[in-house]
Order: C-alpha cells, then sequence, then structure tokens
C-alpha cells in the first residue's frame, strides 16, 4: 500500500478560507480617494524639477541675442542685448534700433507700422538706445517716431505709441477715423512705472520719474516726477538742487498736455 496523505484538520481549512475571503476582498474592494491623491502629488513633485529645468533650457535658447539669426532682421542690435523668451510681438524690425547692452523682457510687443514688410523708409522708426531695460509685457508701437534714450528703465506692462485714432468726424466710428500721429522722445536715465501711458507727442526729459499708473503727454522738463491722469508734474529738483514740490516751486502741480 503507498503513503497515506493527511488531511488537514476541518479547524485549518476553515482558516485557510477565511483568509482567501480576505485576501479577495482586499483586491477588489475600491481605494480611497486619498490613495489617489496622495499618487498624483508624489509624481506631480516628482516631475516638477524635471519641467522646471526643462523650461529654464527653452527660455534660454529661445531668448534673442546679438549675432542671432532672429537679431540680424533688426535695422541695428546692440552687442550685449537680449530679447527675453517668451517673445512677445516684433513686428517691422527692419524699422526698430535697440542699442548695447539692452534688456527686453518676456512677452514684449515691439512694432513698427501696420503691416509686415510694408516700406516705411530709410530711417528706423522706432530708436532704443544703450543700456535701456523694457519691463514684461510693455508695449512700444510706433508708426511715426518713438525715440527712447540711453539708461531709461522701465516697470512691467507700460505702454508707448505715437499714434491714437482720430474723433473729428462725429458721424464716422471713432476705429474706422483716419490716425494721428505725433512723435515721441522719452530722455537718457528716465524711469517709467509699471503701467504708465506714453500718449502721442510726449517728449519727457532727462531723469524723469514717470509714476506708476501715470498717463503722459506734452512737454516734461529735465529732472522731475510726474504722476496722475492725465500726468502732472509733483516734483522737481530746483536751481539749488534739491527736490521740492511742484507746488513749494511754482504755487500749484503743471498740469501736462500738448506741447
Amino acid at each position: 500500500m503507498g503513503k497515506s496523505v493527511p488531511y488537514p484538520a476541518p479547524c485549518e481549512v476553515g482558516a485557510s478560507l477565511d483568509r482567501g475571503r480576505r485576501e479577495v476582498g482586499e483586491r477588489s474592494a475600491p481605494r480611497s480617494p486619498n490613495v489617489y491623491l496622495m499618487r498624483r502629488v508624489r509624481l506631480r513633485a516628482g516631475a516638477q524639477p524635471l519641467v522646471h529645468w526643462a523650461w529654464r533650457q527653452l527660455t534660454e535658447a529661445g531668448k534673442i541675442t546679438s549675432g542671432s539669426r532672429a537679431a540680424r532682421r533688426f535695422s541695428f542690435f546692440g552687442e550685449g542685448t537680449a530679447i527675453a523668451f517668451p517673445l512677445g510681438t516684433l513686428l517691422g524690425e527692419r524699422w526698430i534700433s535697440i542699442g548695447h547692452f539692452s534688456l527686453i523682457g518676456p512677452h514684449t510687443t515691439i512694432s513698427a507700422g501696420f503691416v509686415p514688410e510694408r516700406d516705411l523708409g530709410p530711417d528706423p522708426i522706432v530708436r532704443i538706445g544703450n543700456g535701456v531695460v523694457l519691463g514684461r509685457g510693455s508695449h512700444v508701437v510706433g508708426h511715426l517716431s518713438i525715440d527712447i534714450g540711453d539708461d531709461v528703465y522701465t516697470g512691467p506692462y507700460i505702454y508707448i505709441t505715437d499714434q491714437n485714432h482720430g474723433y473729428a468726424d462725429p458721424d464716422t466710428p471713432i476705429g474706422k477715423q483716419w490716425p494721428i500721429n505725433e512723435p515721441v522722445t522719452i530722455g537718457a536715465g528716465s524711469w517709467i512705472g509699471t503701467g504708465a501711458v506714453i500718449l502721442p507727442g510726449a517728449r519727457i526729459g532727462r531723469n524723469v520719474v514717470v509714476a506708476a499708473g501715470s498717463v503722459v503727454r506734452g512737454d516734461i522738463p529735465d529732472h522731475c516726477v510726474v504722476a496722475g491722469v492725465p500726468g502732472r508734474v509733483v516734483r522737481r529738483l530746483d536751481a539749488d538742487g534739491q527736490w521740492r514740490s511742484a507746488r513749494s516751486v511754482g504755487g500749484s502741480a503743471q498740469t501736462l498736455g500738448p506741447g
């Protein structure tokens, strides 16, 4: 006779069945939403360094620097100058001149003229000097002449234009009326605060501060502070080299108007 196989005791069979039911129940039971949430958090945390590294490489590769193919499209593009990536709209580069060691922030629009490749003449329409810094999201929109002097710094989201819509005809929609152009100049060493608007005909002197959110047109002398809507001279440098309020110098703040 062959060797007999021992049968498990009833209690052992019952315990094995219980363990099997528990394992099947654990596999089939739905997972808690917290489990999936934690997985997503861990996955995102692990991917972030790679995404940030890739973005830094992309912004470095995407910026326009002197000597690059994109820089050669400009009338002049100075040594040490860069336009940061992501780029804003660049239109009419043949009529845009940017000096040496200037920095144009990301998402900044610089345009000359209405449409691409339209002949605007032999000279640049938009001239940006040496050492200029334009903050992110800013707009410089030229049709006649915009001249930004050396070492002008701006905050983000400023707007400079030499063109406005006309509104002389009361029966024609303003957007369809012929625009009016007036040249704009910003003197060397000036500071244009965040969100300021420089309108056609503005002639800003040297080392002028334009306060954030101001709307400026007309003549502004050297060494003063302009603030408000419309812009007013609120402080200026007097003959003694002291900064004084415009009221103490001239009796009242000077409202800027057409030159």
